[in-house]
């Protein structure tokens, strides 16, 4: 991984080939007599940024055949009424995942409300259940993220065996499921977080960076480690645009891949999330026959 100008890791390009080996998958299972798998989103309140990614989902999984259905909740709806909402999604033969947008209103409790998601259908991977499986190595749905973030260093023929990781960030969303993920692709990883000292000698160590802190810019490029890979999970709007975690340009002088903000790991989360749900629905007709 030696290059003095980083090249871009392409996350579009890579979703793309992802949605239409999918789409592949599908129409094979219809030539073979069985059902499309099928997505419900759940929408709660009218957040703007939750609609734009509701729509983007309910629109990719159309676009590989999957069928598509969304569910829409006023912000006043009570925790117990949200709860029967999925387990009805949670008895319905017909839906394979179940995904309740996230962040919901503020008198919600969120984790309650995804342990109230059956863990076959969680195709966000976030029930204690899939997380534990994650963690204790079992086969298990998981998060869509840092899967997207491993199939984008796999993407540049990085082996991660006997590499150095540092991941940036301990969200049960990004930093503690890429770091189990790099573990079990026989890494050795140290995760870091706001009480970490001297994050930048740690970054420099490291032959792949993964950072999901959500602070613009907040991984300077002269503290890369030349040749090193870098996963920005970033996504932060600076004077306008968006910008990741990563000082971009700088670590584009040091890394031997990096992947832009945005076109990087953004793509990347709603494929995979394509990509669960196809996987749970084989999982479930398994479990069935």
């Amino acid at each position: 991984m030696n290059s003095t100008v980083a090249r871009r890791i392409d996350g579009k390009r890579i979703a793309r080939e992802t949605r239409e080996a999918l789409a592949d998958a599908v129409t094979e299972r219809l030539r073979a007599g069985l059902r499309a798998p099928g997505l419900v989103t759940i929408l709660v309140g009218d957040d703007p940024a939750s609609r734009v990614y509701v729509g983007r989902k309910q629109r990719e999984s159309k676009q590989v055949g999957m069928v598509s259905e969304s569910i829409e909740l006023p912000a006043t709806v009570s925790e117990e009424e949200l709860i029967e909402v999925v387990h009805d999604c949670n008895r319905r033969a017909d839906l394979d995942g179940v995904l309740v947008q996230m962040p919901l209103p503020r008198h919600l409790d969120e984790d309650r409300v995804i342990r109230a998601i059956d863990p076959g259908k969680d195709v966000d991977g976030l029930h204690p259940v899939n997380q534990g499986a994650l963690f204790t190595g079992r086969p298990g749905i998981r998060p869509c993220t840092p899967v997207g973030c491993m199939r984008l260093i796999e993407s540049t023929g990085t082996d991660p065996s006997g590499l150095d990781a540092v991941v940036v960030g301990r969200s049960r969303l990004v930093g503690k499921p890429v770091a189990m993920l790099l573990l079990e692709a026989n890494a050795t990883v140290t995760v870091c977080h706001s009480r970490t000292r001297d994050l930048a000698a740690r970054v420099g160590r490291a032959d792949i960076v993964v950072v999901a802190v959500g602070v613009a810019e907040m991984i300077k490029g002269e503290w890369v480690k030349p040749g090193a890979l870098v996963i920005d999970v970033g996504m932060n709007r600076r004077d306008g645009r968006l910008v990741g975690d990563v000082e971009f340009d700088a670590a584009c002088e040091k890394a031997g891949f990096i992947t832009p903000v945005p076109g990087g790991v953004g793509p990347m989360t709603v494929a995979m999330l394509l990509e669960n749900t196809l996987k749970a629905c084989a999982m479930r007709e398994a479990t069935s026959s």
